[in-house]
């Protein structure tokens, strides 16, 4: 039996992986010459997806909830310190409007992109603790979109997020010592989508599965550019084609080109999340960035009531 605290610790330490992992990827999209890299490199180091998701794990740990103005400091006060992680223009562009103008962080968020907001992958890559946080909770959806709302304001945008932590809360209430189920996983996503463009992918996920499509024409067909409803289907599917696997969903993910960093952070979240700790190769975790940091947000989520 995999405790809670093994499957949070599983989502935090997976993801960041799959995050620093995919970011190696981009240099070495073969598998072979990714392997040699992860057996020479000292350390891995981890992008912005990583580092927002430690901020939400630090603001959940310092209110015991989801509070947003919270959320959009944590960000901001992160970033300052280190604004080399690979930050796309969003959020950079949302703390100067915070400083200059005064305004609160949704307020900001919501005034990008002509006013429609972001349906990027930023929400969604980072929004591991949230899922695992409220994973029983009937507000999860919700909670996702509000930490969602502090950079993304676009409904595909915070759909798109709150699926992914949907899909780590229905990880984290699964044994893997059972048979996995992957049809009555799909379809709990399908019916939690609330917009047309992550239904209709949830829905192409299941039929590419079905189909045993394989990961480069699965890729093809899902997408796995920056905009969330064409990268984190792809994320879904690589977990669910792999459950069994942390390394198999980990490689499904980022080898099929795209945004390879977030698309392993997504799709290692869910695997950690459903695996659990011991399912990562332990010469990996020895070498992630900031692990005893990472450790500790995760077994204090896991500790906490909600």
């Amino acid at each position: 039996m995999i405790s809670k605290k093994e499957k949070f610790l599983g989502a935090m330490i997976g993801s960041a992986l799959g995050d620093a992992i995919g970011e190696l990827a981009f240099r070495h999209p073969n598998k072979e010459n990714l392997c040699a890299q992860l057996d020479k490199r000292e350390e891995y180091r981890y992008t912005d997806d990583t580092a927002m998701a430690l901020g939400i794990a630090e603001s959940l740990t310092k209110q015991q909830d989801l509070d947003q103005q919270a959320l959009g400091a944590q960000f901001h006060e992160n970033y300052l310190k280190e604004p080399w992680r690979g930050y796309g223009p969003g959020p950079p562009t949302i703390f100067r409007m915070v400083e200059s103008e005064d305004i609160g962080y949704e307020r900001a968020a919501a005034s990008l992109f002509g006013g429609t907001g972001s349906f990027g992958n930023g929400a969604a890559m980072r929004i591991a603790p949230i899922g695992l946080f409220f994973h029983k909770s009937p507000q999860l959806y919700e909670k996702a979109c509000l930490s969602a709302a502090v950079t993304h304001a676009h409904p595909v945008g915070q759909d798109g997020a709150a699926l992914q932590a949907t899909a780590v809360a229905l990880a984290v209430n699964l044994s893997p010592s059972d048979p996995f189920d992957g049809k009555s996983f799909i379809d709990k996503l399908i019916s939690s989508a609330r917009t047309r463009e992550m239904k209709d992918k949830m829905l192409s996920v299941r039929q590419l599965l079905d189909q045993n499509t394989p990961p480069a024409k699965a890729a093809d067909r899902l997408g796995r550019s920056v905009a969330v409803h064409e990268s984190q289907p792809f994320a879904l599917y690589s977990f669910l084609r792999c459950p069994k696997s942390f390394t198999g969903c980990l490689f499904c993910a980022v080898l099929n080109g795209g945004d390879r960093d977030t698309l392993g952070a997504m799709a290692c979240a869910i695997s950690g999340a459903y695996l659990g700790t011991t399912s990562i190769p332990a010469s990996w975790a020895a070498k992630l960035e900031n692990l005893s940091h990472i450790k500790d947000l995760a077994s204090g989520l896991a500790d906490m009531k909600v």
